[in-house]
């Protein structure tokens, strides 16, 4: 396994309710989040910056 620096841009929608579990889950999509930061926010987006952890990939 090694660990991944990544930067996402997420969507703002009208309601901010789920906005963690959708962070969380655009991130696993990367691979596990370990940790992560929202770095950037306008009024459509937010970046967030994180780390996960990934398979190592086999040749």
């Amino acid at each position: 396994m090694t660990t991944h620096f990544i930067a996402a841009e997420m969507e703002l929608e009208a309601s901010t309710v789920d906005l963690q579990a959708n962070i969380e889950a655009k991130l696993r999509e990367q691979g596990e989040p370990l940790r992560w930061a929202v770095t950037d926010v306008n009024a459509e987006t937010a970046t967030v910056e994180a780390v996960v952890l990934k398979q190592k990939e086999t040749a």
